[in-house]
């Protein structure tokens, strides 16, 4: 795997999964329709706020999750912080298929290709209602809370 258009598959709780590293326009415009759909209209994070300069860089990586009637259910984002770190952005999860582990196995391909590229830290600004789930994964709390489009986060880090 890590190739473009490469795909992870995971079994989750009766529901199978395909987990991609995006390689289309297609599957770029499904991971910002997941996005929308968690951060804008669930979360209400202003429209536009959700999409920022990173998303149209070449080197910024994104990733899409389908469920088995290939609908996007989850999304993610890493792009390069600095020559070892990356940074983790925009993980989304819809609702109805939250909590059977979709969002650890998207995290756990985003590591991988993190360690493709060379990066030796990943961090992330977690929601602080999401700091648990980061904190499960091994990801460390760093600095005071700040707020970003309404919401109260926490800068977490881990060692690749």
């Amino acid at each position: 795997m890590g190739e473009k258009g490469e795909i992870a598959i995971m079994n989750l709780a009766q529901d199978t999964f395909v987990i991609k590293k995006v390689a289309r326009p297609e599957e770029k415009k499904d991971a910002f329709h997941v996005r929308y759909r968690v951060f804008v209209e669930e979360q209400k994070v202003p429209e536009e706020l959700e999409l920022d300069q990173y998303d149209e860089q070449p080197e910024t990586i994104h990733f899409v999750a389908y469920n088995q009637k290939m609908k996007p259910v989850g999304a993610a984002r890493l792009r390069e912080w600095d020559t070892r770190t990356g940074k983790v952005e925009r993980v989304a999860v819809l609702s109805y298929v939250r909590e059977n582990g979709l969002g650890s196995k998207i995290m756990n391909y985003l590591e991988q290709e993190a360690r493709k590229k060379g990066y030796r830290t990943l961090k992330l600004n977690a929601q602080l209602q999401a700091q648990k789930f980061y904190a499960r994964l091994g990801y460390e709390p760093y600095g005071k809370t700040f707020m970003d489009a309404g919401i109260e986060h926490i800068a977490m880090k881990k060692n690749l």
